[in-house]
């Protein structure tokens, strides 16, 4: 699973002493144990998908974070914020294009916003963003 591989990151990681790998391996340890127990309390399971997810929601997270230290000159924290950035993108299945899913919603017979939506919640759950779905389904 690819938990174990985050873990063994952050062990590797705590023998060199990187804080700041450490960090971000941390954060998204914490989110998917928490999570985990809210699914094991309503009898679910959890996997590779869910942990996608949250590394998907921390990605946004930190860029949010790094705009905020960006305009407040903080360069050094920047860079950290970069760094941890980089070091969980390798995690993430390779993203739909804006011309990978232009051809998908063409060879759709349904072309309207929910039933697109829909397709692409169901077969590619993890392999694009949402919002850029809908940005090419409107330009079409």
């Amino acid at each position: 699973m690819l938990i174990d591989e985050i873990k063994k990151e952050n062990l590797k990681a705590l023998k060199e002493k990187n804080d700041n790998k450490r960090a971000i391996y941390s954060v998204i340890i914490n989110k998917y144990m928490i999570l985990g127990y809210e699914a094991k309390a309503n009898n679910k399971e959890i996997g590779d998908d869910d942990l996608i997810k949250i590394i998907q929601k921390t990605l946004k997270e930190l860029e949010e974070e790094k705009e905020s230290y960006f305009k407040a000159n903080r360069e050094d924290k920047v860079k950290d914020i970069e760094t941890q950035i980089d070091t969980i993108k390798i995690y993430l299945p390779k993203m739909l294009s804006e011309e990978e899913i232009k051809n998908i919603i063409l060879t759709l017979e349904d072309k309207s916003i929910p039933s697109v939506m829909k397709h692409f919640k169901q077969n590619y759950p993890s392999n694009c963003d949402m919002g850029l779905v809908n940005k090419v389904l409107k330009s079409l």
